[in-house]
């Protein structure tokens, strides 16, 4: 079963994959080093992580184009291998995917749009239409656009999807904490990205990054009153620590698993990882979620409302 509407209304909770980022500096990722060039240098090591998720139990693995993007791709200069980069990271992620989805990954492009920065709306719609293209040729399932803080260019990477695929798409944004509450740096609230992406024609929302599990219930909370949409979270490990001059996301899989009960009764449809989680806390997501499909199920019949 594909299409991801049906197999979300047969299962009742998607299991996302977890960190990419981290599993490559595992594998010797250089600080400054472009990812997504080790889709055409070092392809067995991006299929090992895709496998590993699948393994683990996710119902979607993203891909290795997190950073895809003309802009990025510039200053590493590389621009000129962008169709092929992307292409490719859908590839090897279909290749290891076997039953399970392949949503192709969209990140930011770390370009402010005007009036903070010079980058145009035109501009940012045709830097994310040419991954776009690419993972159509490469066979995507879906898009996530993710780790999102500017309304506006998460719009562009929306619009680029819609007016070059028919794939689904999620659009996932990264919040922080203040005094008057969570709000991207941009100063977007949950609420108000959720409600402007809908209208945009997201398929779903959601958030990852940024925090640990523990603050991520509280803005699925947030997030769920205000969408009918289905709702993405992927948190990351704890909250990132620097010892030794390494970074270390503290949350062990054990640890994140016991509020995972605590998303699905809130009513988050997909849950997986972002920076620190791995295949282990995929695992044990995988087997905790089957234990409240029934009230995922009850959830998903009286709220959510699938487009046609």
């Amino acid at each position: 079963m594909k299409n991801w509407e049906k197999r979300l209304l047969s299962k009742g909770i998607l299991v996302l994959d977890g960190a990419w980022g981290t599993e490559m500096i595992k594998r010797g990722l250089a600080f400054g080093e472009c990812p997504e060039l080790w889709n055409l240098k070092r392809p067995d090591d991006v299929r090992a992580i895709a496998k590993d998720y699948r393994e683990a139990g996710a119902d979607i693995i993203l891909t290795n184009t997190f950073g895809g993007n003309y802009f990025k791709l510039k200053k590493a200069g590389v621009s000129s291998k962008l169709r092929e980069i992307n292409r490719k990271g859908v590839e090897l992620s279909k290749e290891m995917a076997e039953d399970s989805l392949v949503f192709a990954s969209i990140g930011p492009t770390g370009e402010f749009m005007e009036p903070l920065g010079t980058a145009t709306e035109d501009e940012m719609i045709s830097c994310f239409s040419e991954q776009v293209k690419a993972f159509v040729e490469g066979g995507a399932d879906g898009v996530i656009i993710e780790t999102m803080t500017d309304l506006k260019e998460a719009k562009c990477a929306l619009k680029a999807v819609k007016e070059n695929s028919a794939l689904p798409v999620a659009v996932s944004m990264t919040f922080n904490k203040g005094k008057r509450g969570y709000a991207t740096v941009m100063g977007i609230t949950p609420e108000k990205a959720a409600t402007e992406l809908e209208k945009a024609g997201a398929d779903i929302v959601g958030a990852n990054c940024g925090f640990g599990i523990r603050d991520m219930v509280e803005i699925a909370r947030i997030i769920r009153p205000v969408t009918t949409l289905p709702l993405w979270i992927k948190p990351n490990a704890g909250v990132p620590q620097l010892e030794e001059g390494r970074t270390i996301y503290p949350e062990t899989p054990k640890e994140m698993v016991k509020f995972v009960p605590d998303l699905i009764k809130i009513g988050a449809n997909m849950i997986g990882g972002c920076c620190g989680t791995t295949p282990e806390h995929i695992r044990l997501i995988a087997k905790e979620v089957p234990n409240y499909i029934d009230i995922a199920h009850r959830y998903l019949e009286t709220v959510i409302k699938f487009r046609k």
